[in-house]
């Protein structure tokens, strides 16, 4: 039986206001919604249609963090994942991503599986990381920014399009690996009302617990070496000018701004 794995995040709605701490260390997120990493979600589609495709399998979701974490599993689940595991800490918002992909693969060396499935990057840090580093602490091959995929179960090769700089290309790896789902790879379902009431009867097991560890044994996680300096939101943009006047003289105009203002010509 075919087994793939998701790794999913908890991360705050980008539609919500997100206000930096007077500490300016940390972010002021009471009252905001989270919601499942949308570059995690094309990962858990793609997991099911694999299983679909194939008639068989099973797919399991994994999500390191605070209770938030499981809320997102509880998606998942809905949308038609077979298993959801919470991997228990405090919260994993001070965590590096080096010490988050340490953490999932201590969980993941343990588990039975084909294939590996995550989100491109995390839409809150941005930082693109744990994917590679996952595979990286696995001995596994990556291929991120993947936007199709294609897998033979039984040559044991994913065969995948990823973007580059410039363009895509065809780059195909030996099973089991770790695959970087990009935005265009699917269209995500909706989670049917059944779905829904099936994920909130169903028991998800919590693994670990407490804050993170020194890392000293396997069952503890990765210890962050992560320190906030500092926070500060994005400084505002200046507005817009429209130049007025014939359209040779708002050329020159144009160009002048750009070389002595914005200095790019």
């Amino acid at each position: 039986m075919f087994k793939t794995i998701v790794c999913v995040k908890a991360v705050p709605d980008t539609s919500s206001p997100i206000r930096v701490r007077t500490d300016r260390l940390t972010l002021e997120l009471e009252g905001i919604p989270w919601v499942m990493n949308p570059y995690d979600e094309y990962a858990v589609e793609e997991a099911l249609r694999i299983k679909e495709r194939e008639g068989s399998g099973q797919v399991i979701a994994l999500s390191l963090g605070d209770p938030r974490a499981k809320e997102v599993l509880r998606i998942a689940l809905s949308m038609g994942v077979d298993e959801a595991v919470h991997i228990s800490a405090s919260t994993n918002d001070g965590m590096d991503s080096q010490s988050i992909a340490r953490s999932l693969a201590r969980v993941i060396s343990d588990m039975q599986f084909d294939l590996i499935l995550c989100g491109r990057q995390a839409v809150d840090w941005d930082s693109a990381q744990v994917p590679s580093a996952l595979a990286e602490f696995l001995d596994l091959p990556h291929i991120g920014m993947v936007t199709k995929l294609k897998v033979d179960v039984v040559g044991r090769m994913v065969h995948a399009l990823r973007q580059v700089e410039g363009g895509s290309e065809w780059v195909e790896a030996a099973l089991p690996c770790v695959i970087g789902a990009n935005k265009g790879l699917n269209e995500p379902r909706y989670p049917s009302l059944k779905g829904i009431l099936a994920a909130k009867k169903k028991e998800i097991p919590e693994w670990g617990g407490g804050l993170p560890g020194n890392g000293a044994e396997k069952g503890e996680l990765q210890a962050s070496r992560l320190r906030i300096l500092s926070l500060a939101p994005p400084p505002a943009r200046q507005s817009g000018r429209v130049l007025q006047g014939e359209v040779s003289d708002r050329v020159r105009e144009l160009v002048r701004l750009l070389r002595e203002e914005a200095k790019v010509v």
